[in-house]
Parts: structure tokens; sequence; C-alpha cells
């Protein structure tokens, strides 16, 4: 049985290490570091996984998931070097790094996949990609797939479409939480009580996503199917229009890949 180690189980790393055992992969299998103690030792409680040391988790983990903060990414290889060979898969969940980054850090032909989660994998959701590295194999992305499937839906990409994957997908979820606290904001001022509108709004949210996802028809379709002659949506849809909302929504997602390209060059030698 492979053993899999998760480096940094913060947000992303507990929520991979929760679907992984939901999956049904015995908690023996699994290890975990975290910077500070007291977390360590309550992720162990709640998961009865083993909270290790990045040393420990190199030696005997057969795949290492590195889901540390990208700044934090250089002192984490330089210890890793000395630890890790080709027979180590690395799996990398950090915005923005390349595969070509680890190449550079880590001993020759240690194979390494990128992946690009994204926060809906606390609740089972994800949208992960994932790319392979020089040196990842079939078999590394068919292993870093079953990981990412037991936290939601997975898709492969060359790994220089990985900068607007993060915009899109990586960084989408902030984008609908923010157009859903607008809306929360705009009822509250028509007059509406705060549960209520919360209420209303994330219901509406969830069932447009799962028409979207389900149903198979075009964005434009499901709208046009809500927007009558004359009725209330279009004029809606017109003050959108006319603040330049569409265009807004481009710029930002232009700006999010510009910064993942930003983060990827900053560990350039």
């Amino acid at each position: 049985m492979t053993t899999i180690a998760v480096l940094g189980a913060g947000k992303i790393g507990e929520a991979l290490l929760s679907g992984v055992l939901a999956a049904g992969r015995n908690p023996d299998d699994l290890m975990l570091t975290e910077r500070y103690p007291e977390r360590a030792a309550q992720l162990e409680k709640n998961y009865g996984v083993r909270a290790v040391d990045t040393a420990t988790a190199a030696r005997q983990a057969d795949v290492l998931v590195i889901a540390v903060k990208p700044q934090d990414i250089e002192p984490l290889l330089a210890e890793l070097a000395e630890l890790i060979d080709a027979r180590t898969l690395v799996i990398s969940l950090c915005a923005g790094l390349p595969t070509a980054l680890y190449e550079r850090r880590l001993p020759e032909g240690v194979p390494v996949v990128r992946v690009m989660p994204n926060t809906p994998m606390l609740v089972g959701e994800a949208m992960s990609v994932i790319s392979a590295g020089s040196h990842a194999s079939e078999a590394h992305l068919a292993v870093a797939e079953e990981l990412l499937g037991s936290v939601g839906k997975v898709l492969r990409v060359a790994e220089t479409q990985q900068d607007a994957v993060t915009a899109l997908s990586g960084s989408g979820p902030a984008y609908f939480f923010y157009l859903v606290e607008a809306m929360i904001d705009a009822g509250i001022l028509l007059g509406l009580p705060r549960p209520m509108v919360t209420e209303l709004i994330t219901q509406s949210a969830a069932g447009a996503a799962r028409m979207l996802r389900d149903s198979g028809e075009h964005p434009v379709s499901l709208r046009e199917a809500v927007t009558s002659p004359g009725g209330t949506t279009i004029m809606a849809i017109r003050e959108l229009e006319n603040h330049g909302v569409r265009a807004a929504l481009i710029a930002a997602i232009e700006a999010a890949r510009d910064r993942s390209v930003q983060l990827g060059r900053a560990h350039e030698d």
C-alpha cells in the first residue's frame, strides 16, 4: 500500500486527509506535518493520522503532498533535497509554483505533479487541475487523480495552462462569494432581514450551480430563460452591463493569472 504524507496540514491539507480517509484509505498509510504542535495533536486525535517531522515523512512516504504556502517552499525543498530520490512522488498543491522549480531543487529524476485545487475541497466539491512534470509518468498522474478524486473533480491540463486555471477555478470561489456578499447587501438595502436574505441567495446560488452542472445547457440559455421581455431581470442585467461588471470580471481574472505567473517567477534562479 502506498504511504502518503501531507506536508503542511492547513485547511487544504486537512481537507485532503479527510477526503482520502472517507474514501476508505487506512489512517496507518497516512502522515502529516504541521508546524504548530497543538494543531498537530488535534489532527492526530481527529483523524488517527500520525503527525511527524519533515525528515520522517520524507524517509517513510512514497508520496509527498506539499501543501505549504508558496513563500515557505524554498526551505522545505532544501530539506527534502537531502532526503528523497526518484522513487518519491511529489504532488504540489502550491499556487503558481511550476514543476521546474521542484526539479531544479530536488534530486535528478524526482517525479512532480502540479495541482491547482480550490477551497470547495473542504466540502468534497473541489475542482482540481493536474499537470505532469518532465519526470512524471501516467502512473504518477493516476496516483494524483485518485487522491484528488476523493475530494471532488479532477482534470488534466498542460502545465502552460495552469496560471489561467489558477485565475479561474483556483480563485473562482472567491468571485462567487464576492457576488453573493454584494447580493446580500442589496437585500438588506431593500429592507429584508439578513438571515432571510442569506437563505434566499445561498439557495439560489446552489440551485443555479446545479442547473449549470446537470442540465448541459449553455449559461446564456439558462440566463435567457429567466429574462422575460420588459421584466425585472432584464432591467438588472442592463444595470450590470452599464456598470461594466462583465469587463471588470474579465480584467480581474487576467490580473489573477498575471499574479500566478509572478509567483512562479519569484523563485527563478
